[in-house]
């Protein structure tokens, strides 16, 4: 691996970066074509069901990309999704070597592709630059891996760790700053999820408002066990999907809740465990594999954001901390039954500590129990 390896794939790092906020369900990907010492054509993927990032940087090459050096964030696919197979078109380009930052996350191809190159006489070098390479798209590679959305759980909070008062006033805890960062990471998530009482007390539209920037409005979904959710929430009234994901079972039930909300953009999915609740792991596991979801953005309460913890089903946690204190009669951050004794904690990993406006956002790993 050469310093000019490592100079182009963070160029590529980069150009992924320009399609964060719609190329979901798909990861995001750069691509840059390099003869010599000068790069000829670059590319990045924006959409499904559009060019890949190799494939746009071909096409801007043409005849030029003959005996080039092709730098890519991920393994060139193998396989034809809804479009054809990217190493089939790195071959017929006639790249002369592939520098690629991780392998395909995919257990069920990963490696083909590179397999393919290989054998059709292709210089293959890498991976470079491997975390970097994963650090982009970490839901889909969980996804990929585990058949689970990589979860963000995120809470505005006052320094003494309160999210609302006694009465469920919360607005606003922080200030503009922190709202419109919020906004960016809804903007990139496939799912934004809330439960019942959040609708009920607060009643969000929980759609992304990034003003100036192309989005694809994430799926809203709610976790409502009893199917409590009145016909006129503020976000079932907002543009995109809506899913409500219930313990109620009864088809009578279902069927009459689905005529009273009467949208054609909200769906009711039956989803209870043994003990009458949703059951949150089945929830994650349908929306990972029947919607494709890479990424969840909790924005909850106390109760959900607990069971979701509890259930060791959050990846991040994301605080936004206002400088002032609500008192001890204001609302927890979480609700985290059975902790008696320390060893009980859940282990966290700080990541990185930034200031909005007067704010801080605090960004943390959850550790993996032993």
């Amino acid at each position: 691996m050469s310093q000019a390896d490592i100079h182009y794939m963070q160029r590529c790092l980069g150009l992924a970066e320009v399609g964060r906020y719609t190329a979901k369900p798909n990861p995001v990907v750069g691509a840059v074509l390099v003869t010599g010492d000068t790069i000829i054509a670059e590319g990045f993927h924006e959409r499904a069901g559009q060019d890949h990032a190799e494939i746009m940087a071909l096409k801007k090459a043409g005849d030029r990309a003959r005996g080039a050096t092709l730098y890519v964030t991920l393994e060139p696919c193998s396989h034809i999704g809804r479009t054809g197979p990217c190493a089939d078109a790195v071959i017929e380009a006639g790249i002369a070597r592939v520098v690629y930052g991780m392998v395909d996350p995919n257990p069920a191809v990963s490696g083909n592709g590179l397999d393919k190159l290989r054998a059709a006489g292709i210089q293959v070098d890498g991976p470079v630059m491997p975390e970097a390479a994963e650090a982009l798209n970490p839901g889909f590679t969980k996804r990929m891996r585990e058949g689970l959305p990589y979860v963000r759980c995120k809470l505005a909070m006052s320094l003494d760790g309160r999210t609302a008062m006694a009465s469920g006033e919360s607005k606003w805890i922080t200030g503009p700053e922190a709202r419109e960062d919020v906004q960016k990471l809804r903007a990139q998530c496939g799912v934004v999820m809330s439960g019942i009482e959040t609708v009920l007390v607060d009643d969000p539209g929980l759609d992304a408002r990034y003003e100036g920037v192309s989005i694809i409005q994430p799926l809203r979904v709610i976790v409502d066990s009893r199917l409590r959710i009145p016909p006129g929430a503020k976000t079932l009234l907002q543009p995109g999907e809506v899913m409500v994901a219930t313990a109620v079972t009864s088809n009578d039930l279902l069927i009459d809740k689905q005529k009273q909300l009467a949208r054609d953009n909200v769906v009711i999915v039956p989803c209870a465990n043994i003990d009458g609740r949703v059951d949150l792991e089945a929830l994650l596991r349908y929306l990972a594999v029947e919607k494709q979801c890479n990424d969840i953005l909790l924005e909850t309460g106390a109760e959900l954001a607990g069971a979701m913890l509890d259930a060791r089903l959050v990846d991040e946690v994301i605080t936004y901390i206002a400088p002032k204190l609500l008192g001890s009669d204001a609302r927890p951050l979480f609700n985290l039954l059975g902790k008696t004794t320390l060893s009980d904690h859940i282990a966290l990993e700080l990541c990185d500590v930034v200031m909005l406006g007067k704010d801080c956002r605090m960004r943390s790993r959850v550790k993996k129990a032993p």
